[in-house]
């Protein structure tokens, strides 16, 4: 009898050994359950000067409405192309929306000022 072991003793150093090296890095994103970066977002933020401080909750905050903005533009691109026949989304698609909308005029004013990228497009 004095020659046997507690089993529990061995196994829970071993077992919390294994729990700390088998863990991985959850990224920002990931855990604010995001599809926009987070990380990029705060590097733009930092490299911008925009202030002398930054909390941590900014740039996920910032990541989430980027991303819904996005996702409204893009859904409303997608019924604009199924309502011309079409199964792929065109930047046509995208500025049509975006004239379409007034929220979105506003929020970007005229996209097509900014180039003429889209009288090409609209040629073909």
């Amino acid at each position: 009898m004095a020659g046997r072991r507690h089993r529990g003793s061995c196994r829970s150093n071993t077992s919390r050994r294994r729990n700390t090296s088998s863990r991985r890095n959850i990224s920002r994103s990931t855990r604010a359950e995001l599809q926009f970066p987070v990380s990029r977002v705060d590097h733009y933020l930092r490299e911008g000067n925009y202030s002398r401080r930054l909390s941590s909750s900014a740039p996920v905050f910032l990541a989430g409405v980027l991303e819904y903005i996005a996702s409204n533009i893009l859904d409303l691109a997608g019924e604009e192309a199924h309502a011309n026949g079409r199964k792929r989304i065109s930047p046509e698609h995208v500025y049509q929306v975006v004239e379409n909308n007034q929220q979105l005029h506003e929020l970007f004013g005229n996209p097509r000022s900014l180039g003429e990228e889209m009288s090409e497009l609209s040629e073909d």
